[in-house]
């Protein structure tokens, strides 16, 4: 299988070509992109000779390396990445890249019938039912990286008509042990101390408030056509447990393995054709050594997003996903307090505008303006610290 990976550079990107490189007689890289670290690209070379298209998000960047490279076509920016995809000779892509970025590239490969493995969450986010018509149009295969999804869709795969709800669970992030009084004064190098994961900073914070799980609950929703209503949060603190289900017969049924996120990228890699472990348990006392906590949304209230979105959907997925994007950056900047990022958030999905069944110019102009108005929020906030 030749594959085009999108965001080498991160931390899914290099745990990817760790999986190709520990099986090079299934897997090829013949494509990728970076952003601004470009470094890594010499050393990808050296090891997958066979690359001969490659992305950089920086133009002079590409320019350069384009010279020390004749042989590999360059390209750059965000439209690099959709003509990386159109043009690479690659059966699928894998797309690794962070935030409202990943939208368009998902859909290319679609359109290319090319498969996708995803972990960029925003391109279900923002675009679920988008995907998911394109998917049928084009008879396209989607393949999750998340490991929550992951270990759900192995769940599903055992015991999909004996589902009743899908459970996923949350570590909880940095501060799972503060209250939201002693939120009010953290910095982002607290937040950027995950207890369990090593993951890039945006994803780290996301945990920290709980969004990145928000944004699981909407990926389960599209992925597997379940309601809000059918979507629960477990918090648990060794991030063993991945996900589980529960059963209507009784009793549940999860994946347990250690946080190592090769396990859901393989697993996608080989489009969930290789051998794969669930268990059964009957309640998650069963499980020793593993320590569990009842879910609290007065402490953790992000999650309302999530039910807000998938009961609207249309552009509330857009809205959601840029308001967060753009608090995380400012919050991370220290421009504005943790809490604020809720608050961004909050006020957005309020006043902007909704489309209930936009196109994706609609998708596209609605990012704009959202990113338009968190700034303004941002500055606000910002000013009264």
């Amino acid at each position: 299988m030749k594959i085009c990976l999108l965001g080498a550079s991160g931390s899914i990107g290099k745990q990817t070509i760790d999986v190709i490189d520990k099986n090079p007689k299934d897997f090829s890289l013949v494509a990728f992109s970076v952003g601004k670290r470009t470094r890594c690209i010499s050393y990808i070379l050296r090891k997958h000779p066979e690359v001969k298209y490659i992305c950089i998000s920086n133009k002079s960047k590409a320019r350069e390396y384009s010279r020390r490279y004749p042989n590999i076509s360059f390209y750059s920016g965000d439209n690099g990445l959709v003509e990386l995809i159109r043009n690479s000779d690659s059966e699928m892509v894998v797309n690794a890249l962070v935030g409202f970025v990943g939208l368009l590239p998902s859909i290319e490969a679609i359109k290319c019938h090319k498969k996708l493995a995803l972990a960029n969450k925003e391109s279900l986010v923002v675009g679920g039912d988008l995907i998911n018509s394109f998917l049928k149009e084009y008879n396209g295969e989607l393949y999750p990286i998340d490991s929550e999804h992951s270990a759900l869709w192995k769940c599903l795969k055992v015991d999909s008509l004996d589902v009743n709800k899908l459970i996923l669970t949350a570590s909880g992030g940095s501060f799972r042990k503060l209250s939201r009084e002693e939120l009010k004064d953290v910095t982002p190098e607290d937040a950027l101390k995950h207890p369990t994961w090593k993951m890039g900073n945006k994803i780290t914070i996301d945990s920290a408030t709980m969004l990145n799980k928000c944004f699981e609950i909407i990926e389960a929703g599209y992925l597997f056509n379940y309601p809000y209503s059918k979507v629960g949060v477990t918090l648990h603190d060794e991030s063993y447990l991945h996900s589980y289900v529960s059963l209507t017969s009784g009793g549940y049924r999860g994946e347990i393995s250690k946080p190592d996120m090769r396990n859901p990228i393989k697993f996608a890699l080989y489009q969930g054709n290789i051998p794969f472990k669930t268990s059964y348990f009957k309640s998650l006392d069963d499980l020793k050594g593993l320590h569990f906590h009842s879910f609290d949304i007065a402490r953790f209230p992000a999650i309302k997003f999530a039910k807000v979105v998938l009961d609207k959907k249309g552009t509330m997925g857009t809205i959601l996903n840029r308001s967060n994007e753009e608090a995380v950056y400012a919050f991370l900047d220290h421009k504005i307090s943790f809490l604020d990022i809720e608050r961004i958030i909050e006020l957005s999905l309020k006043n902007m505008k909704y489309i209930a069944k936009p196109t994706l110019e609609d998708i596209l102009e609605i990012d704009r303006l959202t990113k338009e108005y968190s700034h303004k929020l941002i500055k606000e906030l910002g000013g009264h610290r």
